[in-house]
């Protein structure tokens, strides 16, 4: 088999060579170059083009962000963002997946080696999820935003949906996918529960940005916060979320915990508790990701009477976690991204029982 053929873009030495050496453990990858900005990594790949790009963002010449416009818009190619930007810079990553990238890896400002030398096996499974990653279903989002016309559901659609949940899950190129369906949905959906695959201090900035291209009031979730129609929490980075209920209505828990499934947030944490708290009152929709997190959880939504949703193989980025969950029979519907936004608003927000 071919080895999948990485060319990593980082103004420091030390991070050049240390992610070499972590990538070079596994067999099936090879290091085809290094440069130090990207005019020089330009210059070299058009000798040889990888099948996948570590970058960096902050960088001398032209800036990682810059040079991904530019990849995406003459020659895509899969790109990994490896950042330390901390959150007050979080805003500029976002940009980046925004632009095209399809994944994030977060380095310290300090310790690097070490946490590269840790990290060596996230670094690798993120290579590969890449360098599978479908560059069709990778497209800019657009520069416009609006705001949210109907921001506010009356106080009788508040208490009559309450007890309604829409539960999503999502990793590699959930970004995007998010971005797309979460602005489809209008305010009188039920509320949202997500988790994304995403670094802690990622997703405050992402959910900020969510919020400014959807009706939907997005923010990123506290322990505590409830559930209510037009309104979608974002499991924070770092943290596990789950359903509760309280009283008559569902609220979330934020907790730490050991990783499940290697994450933390994770998807299988949240559908299994929307399987105990919701049941029948709930839709569990798996989209875009590397691995079976959500799988075994979805099947439990399933078996619990929710409806169920998997993202189609042609509209992914990564068919991975959606066809673990058809694997294991957990799956009602199986829609493209675009079949899912229009098919949500269906879920009945009175009465019980599934749409």
């Amino acid at each position: 088999m071919k080895k999948i053929q990485v060319f990593i873009v980082d103004d420091s030495a030390v991070v050049r060579q240390v992610l070499q050496a972590a990538l070079t453990q596994d067999p099936d990858i090879a290091v085809l170059a290094t440069a130090h900005d990207p005019i020089f990594a330009w210059d070299r790949m058009q000798r040889q083009w990888p099948d996948v790009i570590i970058l960096d963002i902050e960088m001398p010449r032209m800036d990682g962000v810059t040079f991904l416009r530019k990849i995406m818009a003459e020659h895509p190619l899969p790109v990994i963002i490896c950042s330390s930007l901390a959150e007050s810079g979080a805003q500029i990553t976002l940009n980046a997946l925004s632009a095209g990238a399809v994944q994030i890896i977060q380095k310290p400002h300090s310790g690097l080696r070490d946490f590269l030398q840790k990290d060596a096996p996230e670094i690798i499974q993120a290579v590969k999820a890449a360098a599978r990653a479908n560059l069709r279903n990778i497209r800019p989002a657009p520069a416009a935003s609006f705001a949210a016309t109907t921001a506010v559901a009356s106080d009788v659609l508040l208490q009559k949906s309450t007890e309604k949940v829409i539960a999503i899950g999502t990793s590699t190129g959930g970004t995007q996918a998010l971005e797309v369906l979460l602005r489809a949905l209008p305010v009188t959906v039920p509320g949202v529960v997500v988790v994304q695959h995403m670094p802690e201090k990622f997703t405050a900035a992402f959910a900020a940005r969510l919020n400014t291209i959807s009706a939907l009031e997005v923010r990123e979730a506290c322990d505590g916060d409830r559930v209510l129609p037009g309104r979608a929490l974002i499991a924070p980075g770092g943290k596990h979320m789950r359903l509760i209920r309280n009283g008559a209505q569902f609220a979330v828990q934020v907790f730490d915990g050991p990783l499940v499934k290697h994450h933390r947030p994770s998807v299988d944490v949240l559908f299994r508790s929307v399987a105990q708290v919701a049941g029948r009152n709930a839709w569990g929709v798996i989209m875009t990701g590397m691995g079976d997190d959500g799988a075994q959880g979805l099947a439990e939504m399933h078996c619990a009477g929710a409806r169920t949703i998997a993202q189609d193989e042609a509209s992914c980025v990564v068919f991975g976690m959606p066809k673990e969950a058809i694997r294991l029979g957990g799956v009602d519907e199986i829609l493209p991204l675009q079949g899912i936004a229009m098919r949500l608003p269906r879920f009945i927000p009175v009465g019980g029982g599934k749409a």
